[in-house]
């Protein structure tokens, strides 16, 4: 039913800064709390950031609190992820998840995933 499409990933280098986007279709994005989650070659998926559906609560990976900020703007369909003093650590496939449920860290709540995009830091 919901279909994810993320963009804006890149190069760039430590200490730049970088926006990633999530495109939802369907009219019920207003409903669904949103996540982003990230996986490195070789690693686990991990938990990066979610945002409840109404876009008042926001809960962040202690790797990236102070740094990332998530954000959505449902008349748009689109959550973003907005990233700033990249690390070299903070390479990674980024993935967009939607939960009918609530918003939360870890993979299982969430029912619908994108197909990634990818973020590389160069030192």
């Amino acid at each position: 039913q919901v279909q994810l499409v993320e963009s804006g990933g890149g190069l760039v280098q430590a200490g730049g800064s970088l926006r990633v986007s999530c495109a939802a279709s369907g009219r019920a994005f207003s409903r669904y709390a949103m996540g982003w989650f990230r996986q490195a070659p070789g690693k686990e998926r991990e938990f990066v950031a979610t945002i409840s559906w109404s876009g008042a609560s926001t809960s962040y990976a202690n790797s990236v609190k102070g740094r990332f900020t998530i954000s959505r703007d449902n008349a748009k369909n689109t959550v973003y992820l907005q990233m700033t003093s990249l690390k070299p650590e903070d390479t990674a496939v980024y993935y967009c998840a939607a939960s009918e449920t609530t918003y939360g860290m870890t993979r299982a709540q969430y029912k619908y995933w994108g197909q990634g995009t990818q973020v590389t830091v160069s030192s």
